[in-house]
């Protein structure tokens, strides 16, 4: 039996590649003849450019940026030939800032415009960018100042590329601007739709989860808006530029980038349809199966392009009470992995346990129907 199993991480618990190893390992206790492929994939959250990397044997290297306070730092990012991947969340994600820091009007993401530049200086062509997890709310004024905008205050005075300068800039320079080249083609690897502005855009949607006040998201969103008015505004009516707070918007409107199904671009990257040629099963996994999940997420995006022939089954953290009926979106049959009534915290610690247990039941459960 031929099984490909290719899930997205079990955020805040097991990577992709962790989940996909437990997963195989539980199968090949309980099925003699089993064969894995393990396809770890990601949607253009984060863990996405993580997912990915082993399939394409990327090499991993370090470029030092302007980091989320304003310090040098080195940020991590991957390429192959004139291929190269990164995440934003290596440099500003919300597990890189500490606690009490986390005010997403103070984080700077000049450093992803620097390294933008840095890849095309090295000659990179295909360059994709994951914008998942992160903890800044600057709609995208970081990517405008590393590609060389400069902000300036009502006494002449430069501001530091952060959210808390769209409320306050008066002027803007451009005359250090860097031009993309017209053959160098960025994507971003999306899994919201999320406009920039507006009760469903960026800071709405996401501006609570990063820290910042809700009783300033009026006047963020606002000043946002008037932002792009002036820059950009046809990036307003972007879908999917609300993304990681609107960096997805800044790469738009200063990188000539375009919006991306993460999903399928990384499905397209790692050969997907190849492998799954053949296949007797197919496994996907998230760490939750919700309504949500059918709005780009990997185990829908998985399971629709898996052949009708090959039954997918899903396996997860656990499954929400908003689900439609099975089977759906080719989905036969799906589990969560949970053993018992316990606190989350150790819910997350054991997941790779009841994950393997998992694997495993459902196995026996297929050498039932080959008896």
């Amino acid at each position: 039996m031929k099984i490909v199993i290719a899930p997205d991480s079990f955020k805040e618990s097991l990577t992709a590649e962790e989940v996909a190893q437990t997963m195989k390992k539980g199968f090949e206790q309980s099925i003699a003849d089993v064969e894995c492929l393990l396809c770890p994939v990601g949607d253009g959250g984060e863990g996405t450019v993580d997912a990915i990397r082993h399939s394409l044997e990327l090499e991993e290297k370090w470029q030092e940026v302007t980091g989320p306070f304003g310090l040098k730092e080195s940020m991590r990012y991957f390429q192959k030939d004139q291929i190269a991947l990164f995440e934003v969340a290596d440099l500003v994600g919300l597990g890189k800032i500490p606690q009490e820091k986390r005010n997403p009007l103070h984080i700077q993401t000049r450093g992803i415009g620097e390294l933008i530049l840095h890849l095309i200086n090295q000659g990179m062509k295909d360059i994709y960018v994951g914008v998942g997890g992160t903890a800044s709310s600057d709609g995208g004024i970081g990517i405008a100042a590393g590609l060389g905008y400069r902000f300036y205050d009502k006494n002449g005075k430069e501001l530091p590329a952060c959210g808390q300068t769209l409320l306050e800039f008066e002027s803007v320079s451009n005359s250090k601007l860097y031009r993309i080249p017209e053959d160098v083609k960025i994507r971003i690897l999306a899994d919201v739709v999320s406009p920039l502005c507006g009760h469903q855009g960026a800071t709405y949607t996401f501006g609570q989860q990063k820290g910042l006040d809700p009783a300033l998201f009026e006047t963020v969103d606002l000043a946002v808006q008037r932002f792009y008015e002036k820059f950009s505004p046809s990036t307003l009516s972007l879908k999917g530029a609300g993304a990681g707070g609107g960096i997805a918007a800044g790469l738009c409107a200063f990188a000539k980038a375009c919006i991306v199904s993460g999903i399928d671009t990384c499905l397209d990257l790692i050969d997907f349809d190849k492998k799954v040629a053949g296949a007797d099963l197919v496994i996907v996994g998230e760490g939750r199966l919700d309504s949500q999940s059918f709005a780009g997420k990997a185990p829908i995006g998985v399971a629709k392009r898996t052949p009708n022939r090959v039954p997918v089954i899903a396996i997860c953290g656990s499954l929400a009470d908003d689900l439609p009926p099975l089977p759906f979106e080719n989905i036969e049959a799906a589990f969560s992995i949970l053993e018992k009534c316990e606190p989350l915290e150790n819910s997350l610690k054991n997941a790779s346990l009841y994950l393997e247990h998992t694997a495993t039941n459902i196995g026996h459960l297929l050498n039932m129907r080959k008896d």
